[in-house]
């Protein structure tokens, strides 16, 4: 028996080629499904790496915000240390505190440049207090060490007596005696009582007296306790107690003058000239008496 085979049977036999493009694009899809994931999983791990450094871009931002942070802390610190301005803030401070705080109500002291010590506040309490219960005159002491915002110490003391008692009748009977340590001057105001009661003499003689004279000495203790008793001695009809005066304090000089000089010179003289003769005569003496051996 014959087997006759049909074209249409022998053809997967004889001509592979239409189906072997199946096979390979069968065997390549993988490859090509491969490739294909590649490419996303690249992309997803540069992602993945952006994000990762995204969270760590705020610690350089962090640092630099620390960074300002440190050198605007150094920048106050140096202006509050070397800054002209506020150097003599200190001086502006105690001005407007003296007059805000307004007048001590236990002493009658506001020491602000500190230089009264503790014995000087309580004999002015004892001496202050004792005139106040006898003629109910109230006069406060204060220091300060610089002025800046009033030309001297008499209208600071002006200010202090208007702001402490602003009517007439609560200043009547006050008095205010301001010390500037560093101007060394002082200023003494109060209300007309006060003034009439003290008289001009005494206020004059105190102003230019015993302020300025022990605070050119810097005795700033004994200036305040030696005005408080020339007031209250005033006050009480008392005889004036003085104050210090000038000390002319001439130093001796050094130099010679023309006739000790004139005379020292003379005496140089002599001396210089007497080793001289002596130098010459002596040598020449000996020799002399050698040569007239032989």
């Amino acid at each position: 028996m014959e087997t006759i085979l049909s074209p249409h049977s022998l053809s997967p036999l004889f001509n592979p080629k239409p189906s072997s493009p199946k096979i390979l694009l069968s065997s390549l899809q993988p490859k090509s499904n491969s490739l294909s994931l590649t490419k996303p999983i690249i992309s997803s791990l540069k992602k993945h790496q952006l994000q990762s450094l995204k969270p760590s871009l705020p610690i350089p931002t962090s640092w630099f915000s620390y960074a300002q942070q440190g050198l605007a802390a150094l920048a106050l610190t140096l202006a509050l240390n070397f800054s002209p301005l506020l150097l003599s803030g200190n001086a502006l401070a105690s001005e407007f505190d003296v007059l805000n705080e307004g007048p001590p109500k236990e002493t009658y002291v506001v020491d602000d440049a500190g230089v009264l010590s503790r014995v000087t506040r309580s004999d002015l309490k004892r001496l202050l207090s004792d005139l106040e219960s006898r003629k109910n005159f109230h006069i406060n002491f204060i220091t300060v060490r610089k002025l800046t915002s009033k030309a001297d110490a008499f209208e600071y003391a002006d200010q202090v007596l208007e702001r402490w008692y602003p009517s007439v009748e609560e200043g009547n009977n006050k008095g205010i005696v301001v010390l500037v340590t560093s101007q060394k001057e002082g200023a003494v105001t109060g209300g007309p009582a006060f003034v009439q009661a003290v008289g001009e003499t005494i206020l004059d003689a105190t102003v230019s007296e015993n302020l300025p004279v022990l605070a050119t000495e810097e005795k700033y203790n004994e200036a305040v306790y030696s005005s408080a008793k020339r007031l209250v001695a005033a006050i009480d009809g008392l005889p004036d107690p003085g104050g210090p005066t000038f000390k002319d304090n001439k130093r001796e000089s050094n130099f010679k003058t023309k006739e000790e000089t004139e005379e020292k010179r003379g005496q140089f003289s002599l001396v210089v000239g007497g080793l001289l003769v002596i130098a010459f005569v002596v040598p020449m003496a000996q020799y002399y008496a050698y040569v007239s051996r032989k």
